[in-house]
């Protein structure tokens, strides 16, 4: 006599990239995502402006304090820059911008993108869509899943931030 031992089938789990544990999230529209670069980069020239507004009215009789007041404006930038362009999203998500506009930086799978992922995304990416005369930025609007050249080279996606909706049993 033999004991026939039966097994439960084993669940196949299947996870769509657009989804983060069964939330579906949307993907962020380019005029947000314009918007949102705007103001990360009106911080920074605000940051520059204010420093050489200082400069220009400290150097009328004292140069040198002129030149270290621009100075100091153009080191702040820079670490703002970094901060806001690679730390922050690396620990959170956001930028100021993206913050502001409702919107978060995710991995392909949903995860945080990590520093180095960010530093990657902000540093190499944007650059090289620059290079391409904006054509990188400009895919954005044309795919399907909203990503643009700098967001290929990160593996990254941007969605909107907010609720986000139960997914069904079909893919989405």
């Amino acid at each position: 006599m033999t004991a026939r031992v039966e097994t439960a089938p084993a669940r196949a789990r299947v996870k769509s990239s657009a989804t983060t544990q069964g939330f579906a999230r949307f993907r962020a529209p380019f005029s947000l995502r314009c918007g949102a670069i705007l103001i990360d980069y009106i911080t920074l020239v605000a940051i520059l402006a204010f420093s050489t507004l200082v400069s220009r009215v400290l150097g009328g009789g004292a140069r040198s304090w002129g030149n270290s007041s621009e100075t100091a404006g153009i080191v702040v930038a820079i670490v703002v820059a970094g901060l806001n362009l690679g730390v922050l999203p690396g620990l959170t998500g956001f930028t100021i911008g993206k913050w502001a506009a409702g919107l978060r930086i995710l991995r392909q799978d949903g995860s945080e993108i990590g520093i180095g992922r960010a530093l990657l995304r902000h540093f190499v990416g944007y650059p090289l869509s620059f290079i391409t005369l904006g054509l990188g930025f400009l895919i954005v609007a044309f795919t399907t899943r909203g990503r643009g050249l700098h967001d290929l080279i990160a593996g990254t996606v941007v969605v909107r931030q907010g609720p986000a909706i139960a997914v069904s049993g079909r893919g989405v």
